[in-house]
């Protein structure tokens, strides 16, 4: 079993409270800040300089629609011309010492790259860091450059998902439904379908399909993910849900008993579980999107076929534009085409010439 650290643990199990527990703390701050600023009335807040490039900065990261939704103490016009007049000041800088200026640009852009990547670095860290480079820089040309971008010490910095789910994804999986409309002799009926996808090779597996997603349906589905020897979640250690109703009680339970730890996303953040997101748009809009599905049959072999088209023949831009399932390619001869689905899904590949 693979060694994790205490406080990576920790962030594991309680990432779905906090994300929902920050986002109840960042509306209780802008309510704050309307509050405070009724208090002020008609008076001119005045900013220092520090505080505009620190507000531009944290600004223009979240973007203008975002923005619109929590700035309160100034308008969002207002902090995106801040950022503006920051970028028009950085390229009109001049000295007479134009081969340091260019050195210095470039070691700038080192700095924040590195603190940007690697959120426990701190100045020191960093220092030594570009010394390995040939770049000798002091500390506090670290922390300043690190403070006219609106970037905090390292204690301030915490770790992101996006880092911790790299440096685990050995022993993550996630899952999650996607539903489409078949043609029956009853009319269009809605199916539900359930897949797992591992953050590591980004191997899907197509857990089961069904019209009724009841509890007899996902109590079979947790045993078959968790059986000992055929199951997908045999080697793995932790599984990212949504909180969708259907994998609360006695799903998330036996996948537990089997020494699966659940790991429920933030409500309404797609984003802490994008892998299976991304999958559920590759299937819509690379396969059931072009097809017209009549009985379920057709959905099997719909989806069954889109399966093995990605683990096999699809390459995949998260991986390097790799294949899931390597394989040594030795074939010299033509290009040859493979077809599925009457050509929806095509796979091109060299012939043994």
């Amino acid at each position: 079993m693979p060694h994790l650290f205490p406080l990576q643990l920790l962030l594991v199990t309680f990432a779905g409270w906090s994300n929902r527990h920050q986002a109840q703390a960042i509306d209780y701050l802008i309510e704050e800040n309307r509050v405070l600023k009724e208090q002020l009335g008609k008076k001119r807040l005045r900013l220092s300089d520090d505080q505009r490039r620190r507000l531009a900065a944290k600004g223009h990261a979240l973007g203008r629609q975002l923005l619109n939704k929590v700035a309160t103490i100034v308008t969002p016009d207002t902090i995106m011309r801040w950022h503006r007049r920051l970028i028009a000041l950085k390229w009109t800088y001049h000295t007479g010492r134009v081969g340091r200026l260019g050195i210095m640009k470039e070691i700038r852009k080192l700095i924040v790259r590195m603190a940007t990547e690697n959120s426990g670095w701190g100045y020191t860290r960093i220092v030594g860091e570009l010394k390995k480079l040939d770049r000798t820089v002091a500390r506090t040309t670290v922390a300043k450059t690190l403070k006219d971008h609106g970037i905090p010490p390292s204690t301030d910095r915490p770790t992101t998902w996006r880092a911790f789910l790299k440096a685990h994804a050995n022993v993550i999986c996630a899952a999650d439904f996607f539903t489409t409309e078949v043609w029956t002799a009853r009319g269009l009926v809605t199916h539900y379908v359930l897949f797992v996808i591992d953050h590591a090779s980004r191997a899907v597996h197509i857990a089961g399909i069904t019209t009724n997603p009841n509890r007899v349906f996902m109590t079979q589905m947790a045993l078959e993910l968790t059986d000992p020897i055929y199951g997908f979640l045999r080697n793995k250690r932790y599984l990212i849900l949504d909180n969708d109703i259907l994998f609360k009680d006695r799903f998330s339970s036996l996948l537990e008993d089997e020494g699966v730890k659940v790991v429920h996303t933030g409500y309404q953040a797609p984003d802490m579980n994008a892998f299976a997101e991304r999958w559920v748009r590759s299937i819509k809009t690379e396969c059931l999107s072009n097809l017209i599905l009549v009985g379920n049959q057709s959905l099997e072999d719909a989806v069954s076929s889109f399966a093995q088209h990605y683990n096999r023949e699809r390459p995949h831009q998260g991986i390097g534009n790799e294949l899931v399932a390597t394989t040594e390619i030795t074939a010299t001869g033509p290009v040859m085409v493979t077809e599925r689905l009457g050509g929806v899904l095509k796979h091109y590949y060299r012939s043994v010439a």
